[in-house]
């Protein structure tokens, strides 16, 4: 049996696509660009939503690439056969050009061919929407389908739950769609048995979303005029698909596992969990810290996550017995995996390997800190037991991982009360996704008036920055709401309060301008040699929007803007602070916003 590689995959991939007259676009940053409903880029279709909703994009109708993802929902999971918190989903997109016949008989083709993955028809199975009161069974779909040979008895109608997308938010695009599965060996668990059981039998790989509805404030799905096509397709998926076994024993983890086996002595077979935790969990913080934005660890947002991901690692490396600054040569395993697809990685390797061993000293002192915290805490036990609640106090105040914890206690003989730990615990996490849900209220989908102004504040917030305080300033990421912007950059110490007020200055002098806001489509090359900031990530040397605003500010972006300066009325910022080493983060608003004519006031702020 033939076992694909993984570049192999992504070469015909991006061949077959190109073949079918779609411009290659790079991976976009792992750090979402002024979205504030998640932290990190969770699929392909993600960098392209302006684009799905209506705006040009500057190299065509038709668009493929393999893009870089991050999903950290289910951490505690990675371990198992199935998790990762780092993937690359192959995509390729219509905005407005072909629709359901092209998507699903190039999607055939390519999974079927002999040319290109050549997996036998007998072993694929599709689902396709069954039809509800918002929209009707997508019978299209399912005659394309069986005109291409597929089955009938492996085309299944399955309801919104499985097989609908959006939108991202209350309103915008959404549609049907159509997904790909291969057979796996496993029986049929009954007479019902279908992709929607979770048997197992079924593995999907590849989603086809069909963008053909707008649902209104008022809950209808009308027919969208621009009908989109939006694909994915998870890179680690296809090669189980096609190669058996786990994504973990494909080429993409195995020189990081034989980098572990030999910093720790054991093997991969002896020790599975904890190889598979410190191959992703460091081959996502490479990611992160090697990313165009490139966040190092915090105790906020994705800085926060970095370092959850890093100390998890360290904790089962220190398992295997791996010594301090282990991690390190394991990052290095992942930059040589990847440095060709990704050169970023090495153009930041120095950076990568600093921030982790920066973090990993870190990680020391709180170990050695919540040690001491246990023996004080392990002195008071009420019947040899250890109160659930100081369990998590170890946990919660002093980063001290429950795993040790039980680690110490039964090297003591002590009893802990996982019962009351897990109840404190819980309590906490629904509380974080509280407020979470709070803080990233909105959705992708937002472009409205008043997020469009704070977008275009943010790049007269940048270029003025750059002019007070020099060059060093690049910027490492944004977020905005209706409410507020927020940008960080990167800068090496505290802006002065009078730093702040010029900054501030100049950007209220470009927008008493009234100057009118354009674009231009042009290569990176031609950004570059116009003087254009923003950042160079391009693999292909597709072409760019570039906004300009007078003589203010001139960068790449996707979008959305004003029309004019003069539309964002007063700019003020109300915060400047630390968001990770070396990278600052300033909080703004628009102190009224001007909408059809009448400037409006801007409250809640956040």
């Amino acid at each position: 049996m033939k076992l694909y590689t993984s570049n192999e995959i992504r070469t015909k991939y991006i061949q077959f696509f190109q073949e079918k007259e779609h411009a290659v676009i790079s991976s976009s940053s792992v750090i979402p660009d002024n979205d504030p409903t998640v932290l990190f880029t969770t699929a392909g279709m993600h960098p392209l939503i302006p684009y799905l909703l209506g705006e040009k994009h500057p190299s065509g109708t038709r668009l493929t690439n393999i893009q870089k993802c991050i999903r950290t929902g289910d951490i505690d999971e990675v371990g198992d056969d199935t998790h990762c918190t780092f993937f690359e989903m192959m995509g390729n997109w219509s905005l407005g050009d072909y629709f359901k016949h092209e998507s699903i008989s190039w999607s055939w083709e390519f999974v079927t061919s002999s040319k290109w993955l050549d997996i036998p028809k007998r072993k694929i199975a599709v689902t396709v929407f069954e039809g509800d009161d918002d929209a009707p069974r997508d019978e299209e779909s399912y005659e394309i389908w069986r005109e291409l040979g597929q089955s009938e008895e492996e085309i299944f109608f399955l309801p919104k739950v499985d097989n609908w997308w959006g939108p991202a938010g209350q309103t915008g695009p959404c549609g049907p769609d159509t997904e790909i599965f291969i057979i796996s060996e496993k029986e049929r668990c009954g007479p019902s048995c279908s992709p929607a059981c979770g048997c197992g039998r079924y593995v999907e790989f590849w989603n086809n979303v069909f963008l053909q509805y707008y649902k209104t404030a008022a809950g209808k799905f009308e027919p969208l005029i621009q009908k989109n096509v939006d694909t994915g397709m998870g890179l680690e998926r296809v090669l189980v698909a096609l190669n058996g076994g786990t994504v973990y024993d494909s080429d993409l983890f195995s020189s990081i596992f034989s980098s572990i086996a030999t910093l720790s002595g054991t093997t991969y077979e002896d020790q599975q969990k904890a190889y598979r935790v410190i191959a992703d969990h460091t081959r996502t913080a490479v990611f992160i810290l090697g990313d165009a934005y490139g966040v190092t660890p915090s105790n906020v947002d994705q800085g926060y996550v970095l370092r959850r991901l890093i100390r998890r690692a360290l904790r089962f490396a220190m398992q295997l017995g791996i010594q301090e600054g282990g991690l390190t040569h394991i990052a290095k395993a992942v930059i040589e995996q990847y440095e060709q697809t990704y050169p970023e990685l090495q153009s930041n390797r120095d950076k990568i390997i600093r921030e982790l061993q920066v973090e990993e000293a870190r990680f020391q002192k709180t170990l050695a800190q919540g040690l001491r915290e246990f023996e004080k805490f392990s002195d008071s036990l009420v019947n040899g037991q250890l109160d659930g609640g100081v369990a998590f106090k170890l946990y919660d105040t002093y980063g001290f991982p429950i795993e040790l914890t039980m680690e110490l206690a039964r090297e003591r003989s002590i009893v802990i009360d996982m019962e009351g730990y897990r109840e404190k615990f819980q309590k906490h996490r629904e509380l974080s996704q509280a407020g979470a849900a709070q803080k990233f209220k909105g959705g992708l989908a937002d472009h409205s008036t008043q997020t469009a102004n704070l977008h275009t504040a943010t790049h007269l917030l940048h270029a003025a920055l750059r002019k007070v305080l020099g060059d060093e300033v690049a910027q490492k990421g944004s977020n905005i709401t209706a409410e507020r912007l927020r940008f960080d950059f990167s800068f090496h110490r505290k802006m002065t309060e009078e730093e702040i007020a010029v900054t501030e200055k100049l950007v209220n002098e470009a927008i008493a301008e009234g100057v009118e806001i354009t674009f231009d489509e042009m290569t990176l090359d031609e950004a570059r040699n116009a003087g254009a900031i923003g950042l160079f990530e391009s693999k292909y040397g597709q072409k760019v929007k570039v906004y300009t605003m007078g003589v203010y500010s001139k960068e790449i972006c996707g979008g959305p803007h004003a029309a004019n300066t003069a539309d964002l009325g007063s700019f003020k910022i109300i915060k400047e602070e630390s968001s990770s080493s070396s990278v600052r983060r300033i909080k703004a608003i628009l102190d009224c916003i001007r909408l059809n004519g009448q400037n409006i006031l801007e409250h809640d702020i956040e």
